[in-house]
């Protein structure tokens, strides 16, 4: 078949492009325009090969080898397969597991089957020379390119380079045009740009009632010495005195026959963040209760169609999968009195509806793969877009908690 075909080992390509733009190979130094770079890559293959293109497979690593945003934007371009190994963390660094066998496997099944007369190879790894050389077997004519390396380092196999039928380097002038290095912060990874809507939901000031409490809070009484030792004489740990109450604190506060039992029933959660407590009922307010949840104002067929702009338009950034999640439970609900009901409650979302929201969220990737829990930070920008949407259908800004 005459035509050519784009192996890209999205590890090597990007981590280089990070190291000639950000002098590091961390991948969150750099933004990368997907759309601009697989344009260019069509357009240099056909160009080098002489051959039209029939397809590019991009091959990457993800935590369980859940699809992240990025790889729900390219899989859905034109010409585009993407190929999904493990990313595990081990001594603090990540690494691809599978990305290099899936590559090869790949490769010498397209030669196999004549599937082209032309593959590009986007990588630096020696362990894909058995497949180069076994496509070059079948006939196939191998094309390898580099990333222009950082300082002067060498980053390719010289095997590869040695088997390779032609090689082209991808110049700091072609890397840049869709790949940009962020701003030094003068940490591993840049903080994202702030929302104003996040913003929001974090200045909850300190109530009075909380500021009180700790003023008044008895500061701890020390302890004499025979009365810390246990049985073997080693020091038994006091601890803690707590001055905001857990969930686990409230559950004790309602077990029977414990001391704890006999304590008012007025206790309250409060709501942490990193600007101070928030105070709020244990119990929901009743018009919370009655807010259908979006699953319940969902047909079949809007079902199917949700899945189906998921799949081909949400790219998965935590503060547009909170706007589509608001815009749909919105627009199905009859009774628009409920919008009236959910802004007084601003920031909180209410237990059942927060939740749905969470689950749908975990849909695009955004576990934070440590105990299958979402980044607190995409929590709240998750949050901070559905209150965005709710903002602009019910033309209220909510200001920031505590003006």
């Amino acid at each position: 078949m005459d035509r050519c075909i784009v192996l890209v080992d999205a590890g090597y390509l990007l981590g280089a492009a990070a190291s000639l733009l950000a002098g590091e190979p961390s991948r969150s130094r750099i933004t990368v325009d997907h759309t601009a770079l697989i344009q260019g890559l069509r357009e240099r293959a056909e160009s080098d090969t002489q051959q039209p293109l029939l397809r590019i497979y991009w091959f990457d690593g993800a935590p369980d080898r859940v699809p992240q945003p990025e790889h729900r934007r390219l899989r859905v371009m034109p010409r585009v397969t993407v190929r999904l190994g493990a990313l595990t963390r081990s001594d603090g660094r990540w690494a691809q597991k599978g990305v290099d066998a899936a590559m090869h496997a790949e490769l010498t099944e397209l030669a196999r089957n004549r599937a082209c007369s032309d593959v590009v190879l986007v990588t630096g790894d020696g362990d894909l020379l058995p497949g180069m050389m076994a496509a070059k077997e079948h006939g196939v004519a191998v094309h390898l390119w580099a990333v222009q390396a950082a300082d002067g380092d060498y980053n390719q196999s010289e095997d590869l380079v040695a088997e390779a039928d032609e090689r082209r380097v991808l110049d700091r002038a072609w890397i840049t045009k869709a790949v940009r290095a962020k701003e030094h912060t003068g940490v591993c990874a840049p903080q994202p740009a702030p929302r104003p809507e996040i913003a929001a939901i974090l200045s909850a000031p300190l109530p009075e009632a909380a500021l009180a409490a700790a003023t008044e809070r008895p500061a701890p009484q020390p302890q004499h010495p025979a009365a810390d030792a246990g049985q073997n004489g080693a020091e038994e740990r006091v601890p803690a005195p707590k001055g905001v109450p857990t969930p686990k604190d409230l559950a004790a506060l309602r077990a029977p026959g414990t001391q704890a039992a006999q304590q008012p029933a007025s206790a309250t959660l409060r709501w942490s963040s990193d600007k101070g407590w928030v105070d709020r009922p244990t119990a929901e307010p009743p018009e919370a209760a009655s807010m259908p949840t979006l699953a319940q104002l969902t047909t079949a067929e809007q079902r199917w169609a949700d899945r189906e702009e998921d799949i081909t338009t949400v790219g998965g950034d935590p503060f547009e999968v909170g706007q589509v999640f608001a815009r749909r439970w919105v627009e199905r609900l009859g009774d628009q009195g409920h919008l009236q009901k959910l802004s007084g409650m601003y920031p909180r979302i209410p237990h059942r509806v927060d939740g749905e929201l969470l689950r749908y969220a975990a849909r695009f990737g955004l576990l934070a793969h440590k105990d299958d829990q979402i980044d607190e930070r995409d929590r709240y920008a998750i949050r901070a877009g559905f209150w965005k949407e709710i903002g602009v259908r019910t033309g209220v800004e909510h200001a920031p908690v505590g003006e």
